[in-house]
């Protein structure tokens, strides 16, 4: 990683090929076997059945901010390309004057016609979600939306009624054990999709239909091996209002392949297959074993 990025410095996963292409698996280390399951199903619909087919041949994409310094965030927006930027807020150790900064930064870096959303990872009670909203809302100049204020749904819910700012769930749709929920308690009024945690590219499309919101396509910090299946989720959906968190790639200091699919003017090209990695490095002994016994354990519980 080129910034310690929800709390990781090196991203780590393992590839599969199949009859239909290559599919990535990559959970993070904080999920356990029975979590990484769909993760596991999703990597083998890539490898063994390809996607459906897609509507659209592009999708638009925003700029991904880490907690970064506010001129190091401005640079980062510039370079993009992109005219929507998602900015990581309450990270552990950073304060809310920091965070208004660094967005207040995003702002006008992208300029008055640009559209500003936060992500706070699910790290706020219900009365400092507020204040802190409210706060990067006057930063922001107005906020697209605010991704995962709070941790369960009830306290979603309890913010979605005390702020004017659209809530976005993500780790409520994603690791939950009924992803529809959050639609029914009426805790968002955006969905954030997320192939891997959801189980595959068919099954984010089911998950998208039943819910009824409008729905954002996200990275799970892929290389563009799994990020080709997020591409392919975003180009078969029938509506499309928002731009997608899929130009992860310039968080990461390599790729295994050697043309990344990284966007161009804020949009990237939806792809049929993933693309095959060409430009790996091989990962030591340990780091092998230690994927391949959690390939084993995963799939033994039906991944």
């Amino acid at each position: 990683m080129r910034t310690r990025f929800r709390g990781i410095a090196v991203r780590e996963g393992l590839l599969l090929r199949g009859d239909a292409g290559w599919g990535e698996f990559c959970p993070f280390h904080d999920y356990s076997d029975a979590e990484a399951v769909p993760w596991l199903a999703a990597a083998r619909e890539a490898a063994d059945h390809g996607w459906p087919e897609p509507v659209r041949d592009r999708v638009p994409v925003n700029a991904t901010v880490p907690v970064v310094s506010p001129e190091r965030a401005a640079e980062l927006v510039v370079a993009s390309g992109c005219t929507t930027a998602k900015v990581k807020v309450a990270d552990p150790g950073t304060s809310l004057s920091a965070d208004v900064e660094r967005v207040a930064a995003v702002r006008d870096a992208l300029g008055p016609g640009g559209r500003v959303r936060v992500d706070a990872n699910g790290a706020w009670d219900v009365d400092g979600a507020v204040a802190a909203i409210r706060a990067l809302d006057r930063a922001a100049g107005g906020l697209e939306y605010v991704e995962q204020p709070c941790r369960t749904i009830e306290e979603l819910a309890a913010v979605r009624r005390r702020v004017d700012v659209p809530i976005a769930a993500d780790e409520s749709i994603r690791r939950a054990d009924d992803p529809l929920r959050v639609a029914v308690a009426g805790a968002a009024d955006i969905a954030v999709l997320k192939v891997a945690p959801l189980g595959g590219v068919r099954r984010a499309l089911a998950v998208a239909e039943a819910c009824g919101l409008p729905c954002v396509v996200s990275s799970a910090l892929e290389t563009s091996v799994g990020l080709a299946a997020g591409l392919a989720l975003a180009g078969a959906l029938p509506s499309l209002d928002y731009a997608c968190g899929l130009g992860t790639l310039a968080l990461l200091t390599a790729d295994a392949v050697s043309r990344p699919l990284r966007p161009k003017d804020g949009w990237l090209a939806v792809p049929r297959t993933a693309p095959a990695p060409d430009a790996l490095t091989e990962a030591d002994d340990s780091v092998r074993d230690r994927w391949l016994g959690r390939l084993g354990r995963v799939a033994a519980l039906g991944g």
